[in-house]
């Protein structure tokens, strides 16, 4: 686990309101990734940065145990050419705690190590937290996935 600063970044991608309660979102958030690939989404975002896929959560009602909001997508150069069906969102950047974890996709492993987010001790913004799916996470059964998870900034003195 590290502290990373990261810069602003803009992202287009599809959307869902979800909530934490009673598995809602791990179903949800699986479906969302099924209308992802089936419908070949990807390629249908303009102006990419790359070809990592951003799993990014936001508009957090307060903490991770209400209503937030489930974005899948890529970064983006810019915000001009919004495809139907999709929505476009800026992000500040700030102070995260990256982790880097391995597992089956198949197998709860996302759920499983947010669930060892929401113990530790870390003074989260609730502003934005997101996964990044690069190349190591392309074998879904040997997948690793870096999380970034937005942290208070401490300051010296």
């Amino acid at each position: 686990m590290q502290t990373v600063n990261i810069k602003p970044f803009k992202i287009i991608g599809i959307s869902i309101r979800t909530t934490n309660e009673n598995a809602q979102a791990s179903k949800e958030i699986a479906a969302l990734w099924e209308k992802l690939m089936s419908e070949n989404l990807l390629a249908k975002i303009p102006n990419k940065v790359g070809d990592e896929i951003y799993s990014l959560y936001t508009h957090y009602e307060s903490d991770h145990t209400k209503p937030y909001t489930a974005i899948l997508g890529c970064k983006v150069k810019n915000l001009d050419n919004i495809p139907n069906g999709m929505i476009g969102k800026s992000f500040d950047g700030g102070t995260y705690v990256k982790m880097t974890a391995k597992g089956d996709l198949m197998q709860d492993f996302i759920v499983n190590q947010w669930a060892k987010i929401f113990e530790m001790n870390v003074d989260r913004t609730f502003v934005a937290d997101f996964e990044v799916y690069g190349e190591k996470a392309q074998n879904p059964s040997d997948a690793e996935v870096d999380f970034y998870v937005g942290v208070t900034q401490k300051t010296n003195g």
